[in-house]
């Protein structure tokens, strides 16, 4: 159970870290990066915890 809650939030993280990177590349650069660098971080984290658990 606990595996598939961490997958899931993974993906998710994922795509909000595509999602920040493309508004940061449309904004032409004048958003901050954090709106792709911080869901990558917490991705990493649930697929660090992901496989911890695998």
């Amino acid at each position: 159970m606990i595996k598939k809650i961490a997958l899931v939030l993974s993906v998710v993280f994922i795509i909000l870290t595509f999602a920040g990177a493309g508004y940061v590349f449309l904004d032409n650069g004048k958003a901050n990066a954090g709106y792709a660098c911080i869901p990558m971080v917490f991705a990493l984290v649930s697929i660090s915890f992901y496989r911890k658990n695998k």
